[in-house]
């Protein structure tokens, strides 16, 4: 399935049109048995009221696809489920699961700027692209984007793999971090190594990227290689960190996500040269 993201709604909601309806960031779904499906327009007859308004996220395989936020005052029949939609990734198509991810992205974009942060007018949504203008002083706003580095550290046969505080259950994963203002992307991933684990790394190359929208990240993914240093784990961060051979990988996250994709990249590699 291929989604065409697009601001420019169709003239009318037909019937069969996807709705990605969130309430508290949890994500309404239809139960079907033990299956859990993406309403379509014709079943948010059901919700009283219905939420609106619905804005238009793009179209999937040529069926349109609708963002909505749910007030907390609607309880939803009992055919249908709210779900966390990390929870989901099991459930439903990766093509879903990033419009899900999308129409979450821009529900709390929408909410937090309701109003201009410089004069405190009521915001208007932009006609030409997807954004917010201010009447009064002209203030846009885009959908925020906060660029994460993420990076697979090798060291001969070894994967380092650390498991955060964060992180619901036990699996390990490679490390991650925000970037600051002022750095590059290099700059963020040896400071974010070393402050988290305490080693320095060389050798930084680009491998690839990813919108992650939890809610408005975007992933960008590196190799690298070890370059000297002991591991030190930062407890306000790292539960535990080690380095790991592809025959004795921890519990790891699972494929949608391009820190699985550096994981299956290392394990495929391994003794191939890697680097």
């Amino acid at each position: 399935m291929s989604f065409n993201p697009s601001f420019i709604a169709p003239p009318r909601i037909p019937e069969n049109a996807l709705c990605f309806l969130l309430q508290e960031q949890k994500l309404l779904t239809k139960k079907q048995g033990d299956r859990y499906l993406i309403p379509q327009f014709l079943d948010l007859q059901a919700l009283d009221p219905r939420p609106e308004p619905l804005r238009y996220l793009g179209s999937l395989e040529g069926r349109p696809c609708y963002a909505g936020e749910m007030p907390a005052m609607i309880l939803p029949p009992t055919t249908f489920a709210l779900k966390g939609i990390r929870s989901l990734f099991e459930h439903l198509e990766e093509p879903l699961i990033g419009v899900a991810g999308l129409a979450n992205q821009l529900v709390l974009w929408n909410r937090n700027h309701r109003f201009c942060g410089k004069c405190g007018l009521e915001t208007e949504d932009r006609p030409n692209e997807r954004a917010k203008v201010c009447p009064g002083c002209g203030l846009i706003n885009y959908p925020r984007l906060s660029p994460a580095v993420i990076v697979a550290v090798v060291r001969e046969d070894r994967l380092l793999l650390a498991h955060s505080q964060r992180f619901p259950g036990k699996f390990y994963s490679v490390l991650a971090g925000f970037v600051e203002p002022g750095e590059t992307l290099e700059e963020c991933i040896r400071r974010e190594i070393e402050e988290e684990v305490g080693i320095e790394v060389k050798n930084i190359r680009y491998f690839g990227s990813q919108p992650w929208p939890f809610p408005d990240s975007l992933m960008i993914a590196f190799t690298a290689e070890y370059s000297k240093g002991e591991i030190i784990a930062d407890r306000a961060e790292i539960a535990d960190a080690g380095w790991f051979s592809a025959d004795n990988l921890p519990p790891v996250p699972p494929k949608i996500s391009i820190a699985r994709e550096l994981i299956d990249w290392f394990t495929e590699n391994q003794g191939k040269g890697v680097t």
